[in-house]
C-alpha cells in the first residue's frame, strides 16, 4: 500500500517501488525544455515513513529550495583567492610582507565564505561585517581592502560578471583623529606590561617602524651601532643607526630564537597576539589609556626626534614616514616644547 501524499496533490510527485527495499519511494519529478528537447530530473525524497516530513520535503522542492535543485556557484571566493595566489605576475609585484598581510585576511574569507558565490555579496552585508570590527578599525580597513582587491581581480582578470564592487571606498578608513603619541606617564608604566609588549614597544619607539615590522624583527637585523629595518609600505629594507638605549635593551634580552619576540626557534609571535596582549594590559591602567595604540609609539618617536632638534630630513631617515606626517607631528612637538617654555616663564 502506498504511503500518504502531501496535503495538496500535484502531478510532480510520483511513487516508484524499490524491490530491493520492498518499499515505495516518493519522487519529485521536474520536467523542462532546453534547446527544443524535453528533459527530466527526478529527486528522491527521503521521507523516512513520516508523512509530515514528506509534506515539508515536497514543498521544499516546489519552491526550488531542495539541495538537489541548487546549482553549485561558479564564482566562489575560494576560486578567486586560489586564482589570485596562483597569478605569478600579481605576486611578483608585491612585497613578501604585503603578501603575508593579504594572506591572513584571505584565509579568513576562505574559512567563512569560501564556498559562497561572490555575486551574492552585498554592500550592506559587508558593512555589517566591518561594523563587527569597529574596535579594530585598521583591521577592518585592511579586510575591506582585500575584499576590494579580490573583486577587482575577479572582474578584470577572470572576467567574472559580478557587478559593482561592494567594497568600493570602504577601505579608505581615516581615524577620527590621528594616532596620539604616548605621554610620559604611559611609557613609564611599560615595565608592568607583559614582556612581549615591552619588547614590541621598545622596538617601535627605537626604530620608528610600523608595529608589525618592528614586532617581526630578527636578532641578526642588529649589528653593532646600526640596524636593518623594513618599510612595510614600500617593501624597502634600509640601514639606519641604532640608538644606544635600544642597543642596551636588546643586549639584556635572553635569546629565545631567531626573532626578538619569538614564538619558537624560527617563528615570531604574530602582530595580532602582541596587539591583543597590549589591549589587555592597557585595560588594566584605566580609561585615560584607552585612546593610545601601539601605532602611537611610532608617532612618539617623531615627537622625540623633533624635540631633540632633528630636521625633517633626519626624522624621515629614521622613520621613513612621509614629509606631511613628519610635519604634522613636528608641530605637536613644537607646541609641547613652546608651551613648556611659556609656562615655566610665569613661575
Amino acid at each position: 500500500m502506498k504511503p500518504p501524499r502531501p496535503r495538496i496533490v500535484k502531478d510532480k510527485l510520483k511513487w516508484r517501488f524499490r524491490p530491493e527495499k520492498n518499499a515505495w519511494e516518493p519522487i519529485f519529478r521536474i520536467r523542462w525544455t532546453e534547446d527544443g528537447k524535453r528533459k527530466e530530473k527526478n529527486i528522491t525524497l527521503d521521507w523516512r515513513g513520516d508523512a509530515q516530513r514528506l509534506d515539508r520535503l515536497y514543498w521544499e522542492c516546489r519552491s526550488g529550495r531542495n539541495a538537489a535543485q541548487q546549482r553549485p556557484p561558479k564564482h566562489t571566493w575560494r576560486a578567486c583567492i586560489i586564482a589570485w595566489r596562483s597569478d605569478h605576475i600579481v605576486q611578483q609585484k608585491l612585497a613578501a610582507s604585503t603578501r603575508a598581510s593579504y594572506r591572513r585576511d584571505m584565509d579568513r574569507i576562505m574559512e567563512k565564505n569560501g564556498a559562497k558565490d561572490m555575486a551574492r555579496t552585498t554592500r550592506p552585508a559587508l558593512k555589517a561585517a566591518l561594523a563587527k570590527m569597529s574596535d579594530t578599525p585598521r583591521k577592518a580597513s585592511k579586510y575591506a581592502q582585500v575584499v576590494s582587491i579580490l573583486w577587482n581581480y575577479a572582474t578584470t582578470e577572470l572576467d567574472w560578471p559580478l557587478g559593482p564592487n561592494p567594497a568600493k571606498k570602504l577601505a579608505s578608513y581615516k581615524p577620527a583623529r590621528e594616532y596620539e603619541p604616548w605621554p610620559t606617564w604611559l611609557v613609564e608604566k611599560l615595565d608592568t606590561a607583559p614582556m612581549n609588549v615591552q619588547i614590541a614597544a621598545q622596538l617601535i619607539l627605537g626604530t620608528g617602524q610600523r608595529p608589525n615590522a618592528a614586532i617581526s624583527m630578527k636578532r641578526d637585523q642588529f649589528h653593532g651601532d646600526t640596524m636593518t629595518v623594513l618599510d612595510e609600505k614600500s617593501g624597502e629594507l634600509f640601514e639606519t643607526y641604532c640608538p644606544v638605549r635600544l642597543r642596551d635593551f636588546i643586549a639584556g634580552l635572553p635569546p629565545r630564537g631567531d626573532h626578538l619576540i619569538a614564538k619558537n626557534l624560527r617563528q615570531p609571535v604574530g602582530y595580532d597576539a602582541v596587539e591583543k596582549a597590549f589591549r589587555a594590559w592597557r585595560g588594566t591602567i584605566g580609561d585615560a589609556a584607552k585612546q593610545f595604540t601601539l601605532h602611537g609609539l611610532r608617532k612618539l618617536a617623531i615627537v622625540e626626534l623633533a624635540e631633540a632638534g632633528c630636521s625633517d630630513a633626519e626624522i624621515q631617515a629614521v622613520t621613513n614616514q612621509s614629509a606631511e606626517m613628519v610635519a604634522y607631528y613636528r608641530r605637536r612637538a613644537n607646541r609641547l616644547k613652546l608651551s613648556k617654555a611659556a609656562q615655566e616663564r610665569r613661575r
